[in-house]
């Protein structure tokens, strides 16, 4: 058989490169990981706590910009700023660009490299000048054939990473609206937890001046006295434990906006009235659309493709190489039969026969972290699918308690203004109006605090339900 040439070697590498392109496998498919990772758990067609009054069972499409439901301009505001001055958030910004760079970096192993060197001197004075011995231009190519799929696995791993780490970036975003939400709620809360509490000590006060008015005309007595002071001195201890835990709420918020921790930042008098029933969706909707749950199926789709990498690399590999070069010299005598401009092309191959079993437990530690990664991606599943149910079941609850602590306020309040108008004609005493203040201002807070938490659990609901605050943007297809 005659022996091939260096341009037909190349011919016949390049074909099996073609032919070796269809080698790369494809990852398995959400629907074959999810089977995987949850182990025999069925995910549901329906909500179990979809009954609740809050949410919409009509509607199978998960609806975005829930944050103008809230009817809040202020908040948005907040949200806006935040999402463009927090510093967690450009940090995973910037884990977004590394995992681009690494994307690109993995695509550039397959393509061709291009090396131009040039070398040369000047020659000044007499004697030789080694310097100047040779001067010229070299222009290389090389290029490694991705027979086994050694270099695609490695790219498509480091695509997933890349989308990985995008899902993680919006996942962030939504998460910060939220917890943005959720802290402005908490500061309008405690500011009137505050007010509440201010309004209960300047009632205090009044019923000291009452008290000691009614020691001067015989009717009251110094007990009286002793024991509204001691009442005026326990509300203005709670007016302070809530000036402190609304100063706490207003830092907390402004840190997360990206601001100085000055308490500044003032907030609105009342809280947003409660927003309509929100569509749920069915829990698959929930998993093909929520961002941290398809992070975690890139994680997996990544982890397979470097299980395929490893493997490939216990191959041999092939590197071609070609050159043209172009030389002169003035102190160097060229050979009379030396082609000037000159040109070649060769190839290397190494295969690796023995490395002490390096390769084969790369295999396995791949092998290994594929299946972290389908245990850690049922994981995921299973907490977004809590999250979900306890928004519900939570939604529902805190909606019959509002309705039942308001009905309490609103007794407890009646009950004081009948204890204190029995004080002022003598029929009741100061032990029961201070009681009965306690109980109104307990209503109070629990009903503040109740109001607060449903709204907070209705943007946990959305951030469970993978909704996104503001509406979705439409990226551009690649080419």
């Amino acid at each position: 058989m005659a022996a091939m040439g260096p341009r037909q070697v190349v011919l016949v590498v390049m074909c099996l490169a073609g032919l070796a392109a269809c080698a790369v496998k494809p990852p398995p498919v959400p629907e074959e990981v999810r089977k995987d990772a949850l182990q025999g758990t069925e995910v549901r067609a329906t909500w179990a706590k979809a009954d609740a009054a809050s949410v919409d069972t009509h509607s199978a499409a998960i609806s975005d910009n829930w944050l103008t439901t809230f009817n809040d301009p202020q908040l948005t505001a907040l949200v806006n700023e935040a999402i463009a001055r927090n510093p967690d958030l450009r940090a995973a910004g910037a884990r977004v660009e590394q995992a681009a760079a690494y994307a690109h970096s993995a695509q550039a192993q397959l393509l061709p490299w291009l090396n131009l060197l040039g070398t040369g001197g000047i020659k000044a004075g007499g004697g030789s000048d080694l310097s100047s011995a040779l001067s010229g231009v070299m222009l290389g190519v090389s290029w490694e054939p991705d027979l086994w799929g050694r270099l695609r696995y490695g790219r498509n791993a480091a695509d997933d990473n890349y989308a990985s780490a995008q899902a993680d970036f919006q996942f962030a975003r939504q998460s910060l609206a939220a917890q943005v939400a959720r802290s402005w709620f908490l500061a309008i809360e405690t500011k009137l937890e505050l007010d509440a509490a201010e309004a209960m000590a300047t009632s205090a006060r009044s019923l000291v001046s009452l008290a000691e008015d009614r020691q001067r005309v015989g009717s009251g007595s110094q007990r009286d006295v002793a024991l509204a002071r001691a009442g005026l001195g326990t509300m203005e201890d709670s007016a302070r434990q809530a000036r402190l835990a609304h100063e706490q709420a207003v830092r907390s918020l402004e840190t997360i906006l990206g601001r100085y921790p000055a308490t500044e930042l003032a907030v609105a008098e009342q809280l947003p009235a409660m927003p309509g029933p929100v569509p749920v969706g069915m829990p698959l909707n929930m998993l093909e659309r929520r961002p941290d749950v398809i992070a975690a199926e890139r994680r997996v789709a990544a982890a397979f493709n470097r299980v395929g990498e490893a493997k490939a690399a216990q191959l041999p590999t092939i590197r071609l190489n070609a050159s043209v070069s172009a030389l002169s010299s003035e102190v160097l005598q060229l050979q009379d039969d030396y082609s000037n401009p000159s040109g070649g092309a060769g190839g290397t191959l190494i295969a690796p026969l023995y490395q002490g079993g390096a390769l084969r437990a790369q295999v396995e530690l791949k092998t290994a972290e594929q299946k972290e990664a389908v245990a850690r991606y049922g994981s995921q599943v299973l907490q977004a699918l809590n999250d979900v149910e306890n928004a519900l079941s939570a939604s529902q609850i805190l909606s019959q308690r509002v309705g039942i602590l308001g009905q309490v306020l609103a007794d407890q309040q009646k009950t004081l203004e009948y204890d204190q108008q029995s004080y002022r004609v003598g029929r009741q005493d100061m032990r029961g109006v201070q009681q009965q203040q306690q109980q109104v201002q307990a209503a109070r807070v629990n009903y503040l605090r109740a109001k607060s938490e449903e709204l907070s659990q209705r943007v946990n609901l959305h951030l469970a339900l993978g909704g996104s605050f503001a509406e979705p943007v439409t990226l551009a297809a690649g080419n």
